[in-house]
């Protein structure tokens, strides 16, 4: 069991787990889509942003690309970049492929796609590779004080 599951039931949040085979070294997020036979605009990545010393977690569905520029402007900052892949696993505790925006070691301001909200549900990493939990968009953002914005494009 991940950490991102442990809270998940720790908190009694509502959610189901998708576990599929994982055999791909990228694109994780579009095999993770294709694997359980999901539409990819209801299976969301988990990407990492920084300025400085600030976290950004954002959260936006596999078939699109993130906008830094609209991220930045959503936690009202001038610029914000992509983590390298080996500081985002040490700041999440989960290896890239299987990043969850639950139970993360250093807790981040989130941000929420807004195409997320036109979902009951949607899919993000359950915390390893070839795990994923299905949970109502509104739970993350209650779980996770997060925001919603269009980031996404």
């Amino acid at each position: 069991m991940t950490p991102a599951i442990r809270f998940l039931k720790h908190i009694g949040a509502e959610f189901k787990v998708h576990t599929y085979e994982c055999n791909v070294s990228d694109d994780f997020g579009k095999h993770c889509a294709h694997q359980l036979g999901m539409e990819e605009a209801k299976v969301f990545k988990t990407l990492l942003l920084q300025h400085e010393k600030q976290t950004i977690t954002a959260i936006i569905p596999v078939n699109m690309r993130l906008n830094l520029k609209a991220s930045a402007k959503a936690v009202h900052l001038k610029q914000v970049a992509m983590m390298l892949p080996a500081d985002a696993e040490r700041l999440t505790g989960y290896k890239v492929g299987g990043i969850s925006p639950f139970a993360q070691k250093k807790a981040s301001k989130t941000l929420l796609d807004e195409s997320a909200l036109t979902q009951t549900s949607i899919l993000v990493s359950g915390g390893k590779r070839g795990v994923s939990v299905e949970i109502a968009p509104q739970d993350i953002l209650t779980l996770l004080d997060a925001a919603v914005a269009n980031i996404s494009e």
